[in-house]
Parts: C-alpha cells; sequence; structure tokens
C-alpha cells in the first residue's frame, strides 16, 4: 500500500498543507508564513505541522511553490534552490512539482528551477481538468494576496501563459486578494459622502478591513497582522479604512463606514470580473461553462461569473474529502487547493 501523501504548497506568504489516504483528503491546514521575513519561518511551520502530524517522516511528500518570489532571495533560481534545499533537510525525500508529469528532486528542482517556480496553478488546474474532464472553464482561485483565472477544457489546461511575467500579461495572474491586498492598489479616488476624494497613497488599510466588515472574511483566514498591527475589532477597522481619506474612524458612524468597505468591494470586483471576462474571451469560454471557486475569497464567484455559468466549489465538487474526515475539512481543501492538487496529482500519477 502507498504510503499516506502530503502535498505543500509553500507560499511567500502562507504554507498550506494537504493529507491524503489513498486518493481521499483526510485533513488540510494552513499557517501563516512571512518568508520575507526569513526563511527560518519555514523552519517553524515545519515544526507546526510536523507537531499536527507526527508521522511525517512516514509519509510521501509532494511540493509546488511560489515563495521564491520573494525578496529575502536574491531571484527566483535562488528561491527555488534554497527552499528545495530545506525542505529536504526537513522532509523524507519530497518531489517538487514541475508541470504535466514532471517531478524534481531537491538537486534537480534547483536545476529546473524555471518551471518548479510558481507552478501551484498549474497543480491546481490540471487536477481540475482532470476531475471535470467533460466540461469546459476556469478555475478561479482567490487568495489572500492574489487571483488565478486559468483556463481549462476536455481533461487539459489552456493557459496563455506559463510564468508569472506572462499571466500578469494575458490576465491570467491579478495581483488582488481578499486579505492582504493594501486598499490603496484598488482605487486612486473614492467617494464619501458624495464627493470625490483622493485616496492616501499608504499602507493604511487592505482588503482584510474590507470584508471583515462586509461579514464575508472567515476569521480563520485573517491570519497575518492587520496593516498597522492594531486589533482587528470593529473600531480599529474604521479606523484604517478613515485614515486612506484623512479622516479618523470617529469621524463617522457604522453605517457609514460599511457603505465605504462596501464601495471599495465594488471597485475590486470590477476588476476582478473585467479580467474573468478577458480571460474568458482569450478562450472562447460560452454560456455553457463552468467556474470552479478555489480559495479563501471564492465567496466573490457568485457576482463574477457570467450569467449562465454553473459554478462549483473544488473543496466540495473536486477534492475527494475522505468520509470521516471533520466537517471543516472541504473548507480547508478549497483555501489550500494547489497542496491537495499537487498530493492528488502525484498519488495519481505514482499509481
Amino acid at each position: 500500500m502507498m504510503p499516506e501523501v502530503v502535498g505543500w504548497d509553500i507560499g511567500g506568504a502562507h504554507v498550506k498543507a494537504a493529507r491524503l489516504r489513498r486518493g481521499r483528503v483526510i485533513d488540510a491546514a494552513q499557517w501563516p508564513c512571512p518568508l520575507w521575513m526569513g526563511i527560518d519561518r519555514l523552519d517553524a511551520v515545519l515544526d507546526s505541522a510536523g507537531a499536527r502530524w507526527p508521522d511525517l517522516p512516514h509519509c510521501t511528500h509532494a511540493v509546488t511553490m511560489t515563495g521564491e518570489m520573494v525578496d529575502l532571495f536574491a531571484h527566483r533560481e535562488d528561491g527555488v534552490a534554497r527552499l528545495a534545499s530545506l525542505l529536504a533537510q526537513r522532509l523524507p525525500e519530497p518531489r517538487f512539482f514541475g508541470g504535466e508529469l514532471m517531478w524534481f528532486a531537491a538537486t534537480e528542482a534547483a536545476r529546473h528551477w524555471h518551471v518548479v517556480a510558481s507552478a501551484n496553478w498549474l497543480a491546481s488546474t490540471r487536477h481540475v481538468a482532470l476531475v471535470c474532464s467533460d466540461d469546459a472553464g476556469l478555475l478561479i482561485d482567490i487568495g489572500s494576496t492574489t487571483t488565478d483565472l486559468i483556463a481549462f477544457g476536455h481533461g487539459r489546461v489552456h493557459s496563455h501563459g506559463r510564468s508569472d511575467a506572462q499571466r500578469l500579461q494575458s490576465g491570467e495572474l491579478v495581483y488582488q486578494g481578499v486579505v492582504r491586498t493594501p486598499l490603496c492598489a484598488l482605487a486612486q479616488r473614492v467617494r464619501w459622502r458624495g464627493v470625490h476624494s483622493n485616496v492616501m497613497n499608504e499602507f493604511f488599510a487592505t482588503t482584510a478591513d474590507v470584508y471583515r466588515l462586509t461579514g464575508e472574511l472567515d476569521p480563520a483566514h485573517d491570519q497575518h497582522p492587520s496593516a498597522d498591527h492594531a486589533p482587528k475589532d470593529v473600531a480599529h477597522t474604521h479606523a484604517r479604512l478613515a485614515r486612506l481619506i484623512g479622516l479618523d474612524g470617529r469621524d463617522a458612524g457604522a453605517d457609514e463606514w460599511l457603505a465605504f468597505a462596501r464601495d471599495w468591494r465594488a471597485r475590486q470586483i470590477d476588476e476582478l470580473r473585467s479580467q474573468l471576462a478577458r480571460v474568458a474571451a482569450a478562450h472562447a469560454l460560452g454560456p455553457a461553462s463552468i467556474a470552479v471557486g478555489a480559495g479563501c475569497g471564492a465567496f466573490l464567484l457568485p457576482e463574477l461569473v457570467p450569467t449562465g455559468w454553473r459554478v462549483l466549489d473544488y473543496g466540495r465538487d473536486v477534492a475527494a474529502i475522505d468520509a470521516a474526515a471533520s466537517p471543516t475539512v472541504a473548507a480547508w481543501a478549497r483555501v489550500g487547493a494547489p497542496a491537495v492538487a499537487v498530493a492528488s496529482l502525484f498519488e495519481r500519477e505514482q499509481r
């Protein structure tokens, strides 16, 4: 019998992991990991994972990553090499995803860094395409920091870009998420009490403040400190939003700050909807398409997808969740789709 497989998605801000037994997800988790602050942050996460799963040394490990992009590393090649080296020290013979049918040992990953780097979206979409092999559509993974919009159809990934640079050009990668994105990145002017105001381009507030006020962001997914490192209660959230337009939280009531948050929300919805339409048009996706939602921002999907599209949930409809798993595992599988995907692909290909 094949050992249990643990899939890892090593990001710049979070580490996601999923554990599979005989092809089914039995557990999934996410840890904050501000990798730009030092590679020791990844060591600490691996310690936490070992406490959760003490038998990690007896499991098989499949890895994808985006953390090589952080400014801790001289360049992406350096990032892949150092992350692969650390993981090889902490995990038994991890295999690194480099695209379809390509898995590399740690020493090989450094040599093939250009296909190992930032390949998590490819793993997720490849998994979706295999499970939804009779359909065509988009994987829409809205995370804490970025959004992936990747076309698939009839068992294959249909991406116009492979690297992050190419995907930024095609619209398949949008550097907006529902937790860590600075609000000043969404608009230069906003309305306040009927008057347009310039926005202070300072790291005063993030999208987490918006979705915290609207009640859509699961507190379990709000893992990083606020912009000012102050508490995340309503009063401090109001204060962070107020600073963007030169005010204090006490200058308005809760209803006005909620309306202000909803205006920022609408700005992000407009941008994501526009990028989605661009990618869908590039791949000639019509009204019979499907949208597979993943990430902690999947709650936005109903307002993004075109009328007539069928919406699926990665955690519920794509990831195979073990019947004995905790009720929360499907939700964490949705958040950590690349970790589930890389484990599922590795196990499938080993069989």
